[in-house]
């Protein structure tokens, strides 16, 4: 089995092909006792508690929003923008214990700016290319890997997620994926996405259904995973 963003994404999609009790779906790691004692002393103006507030959550939140993006490089400069942003905003999170989802809530919202903005440019790039000889792809060159397998295996995979997640609501999809790429709670993505736990549970199974009826997506993933 293969291991990294492909193996661990899989993972969880294939985990919510099979389904979830209710149980496994409410739990949740949370903010613990440690991390909140963290985030008390940052939010007073602790610079060194929240750089290791950072050093936790730097993986998380760069893989997070990478699943995303679809670019290292973008990931990395908007993960640097959301721990600053959250760093100016800290002294206004009033319950400490919901650090986590706080700090995922001002990631989907990075992100989602970013997403809109790349959509807003791209328009006059491809206007740009298409009047220029031989027409540029606009696109990102792929980024060569020293295990040509895996490189092939990534690709076909994010091009699989694609398609899935091209089928979902734009709220279907962004639960789907705290849910089973970053592994967030029911609790957590409700904060998160700013709903209730009950129209986050709506949403979640109704993007499990819509992967489900999608036999072939199944199959791929399955044989991905051999």
């Amino acid at each position: 089995m293969r291991t990294g963003v492909v193996g661990h994404c899989q993972a969880g999609m294939l985990q919510a092909e099979g389904g979830r009790n209710e149980h496994s779906m409410q739990a949740s790691s949370g903010t613990d006792t440690a991390t909140a004692s963290l985030v008390r002393e940052a939010r007073t103006g602790g610079r060194y508690a929240f750089q290791r507030l950072v050093d936790q959550y730097q993986g998380a939140i760069f893989r997070m929003v990478y699943y995303r993006v679809q670019c290292h490089a973008d990931a990395e400069d908007l993960t640097q923008e959301i721990f600053i942003r959250a760093f100016r905003r800290l002294a206004g999170l009033q319950n400490v214990e919901h650090f986590r989802s706080w700090l995922y809530r001002i990631a989907v919202n990075r992100v989602r700016d970013h997403l809109r903005k790349k959509r807003f440019r791209a328009l006059f790039v491809s206007a740009e290319s298409s009047s220029e000889p031989g027409g540029a792809s606009g696109g990102e060159m792929p980024v060569q890997e020293p295990d040509a397998e895996q490189h092939v295996a990534r690709h076909e995979f994010w091009q699989l997620v694609r398609a899935i997640l091209g089928r979902f609501s734009l709220m279907e999809r962004e639960v789907f994926m705290l849910r089973f790429f970053d592994g967030l709670g029911i609790r957590e993505i409700a904060r998160v996405v700013g709903k209730s736990e009950s129209t986050v549970k709506t949403h979640l199974y109704r993007g499990i259904r819509k992967f489900r009826d999608s036999p072939q997506a199944r199959k791929q993933l399955e044989e991905i995973m051999k």
